[in-house]
């Protein structure tokens, strides 16, 4: 019980500094999540609410890394596992078992003015990052994805992937969730 209010803790100051910085127009550039083992960059003027999540209704016959729906504030949204996605659609290496997230589950929603009622989950928010944070940039692989932009590291040496969210919204791996069409 402790642990699930911690996180809400945490879930509600991020909020509030994710709102100041759009306020005051501060310097920070990416919401910084956690996702099987990777580290993500989500532009802060492409991301929506963070919500701790329960009860996502599944929807048949969708590919794996397309959890279901779930009613968030009253609006339908779509929930897309960003480990599993990112494993098969980027081409990165399948998550080792057991690399999910046990225990209570956060999604971030996409900006609105995206228009793509969506919730991405995530293992671990790692709070919000400025350019100043890294000390090196790489553009993205050759063969990246669209929606994949720059290669960061950070002065602990850890790798963080930039994921531009409009661009994601709009790749057509994204758009379509169900197995039939892949097969």
């Amino acid at each position: 019980m402790a642990n699930r209010e911690a996180i809400r803790e945490l879930q509600t100051r991020l909020a509030s500094r994710l709102r100041t910085a759009r306020d005051e127009g501060l310097s920070v550039s990416w919401l910084a999540v956690k996702a099987g083992g990777r580290n993500y960059l989500f532009p802060l003027a492409q991301s929506g609410e963070i919500f701790p999540i329960g009860g996502v209704q599944s929807v048949p016959f969708a590919l794996p890394w397309f959890l279901g729906v779930v009613n968030l504030r009253g609006g339908l949204y779509g929930v897309v596992d960003v480990a599993r996605f990112m494993a098969e659609v980027a081409g990165l290496p399948p998550l080792a078992s057991g690399a999910a997230k046990a225990g209570p589950r956060t999604v971030v929603t996409l900006n609105a003015a995206l228009d793509v009622n969506c919730a991405l989950l995530v293992d671990v928010l790692a709070g919000l990052r400025n350019p100043q944070v890294f000390g090196s940039r790489l553009p993205p692989e050759p063969d990246a994805p669209s929606f994949f932009g720059n290669r960061f590291s950070d002065t602990q040496g850890e790798q963080w992937q930039e994921v531009n969210l409009q661009s994601l919204s709009q790749h057509p791996r994204f758009l379509s969730i169900t197995a039939q069409a892949h097969s």
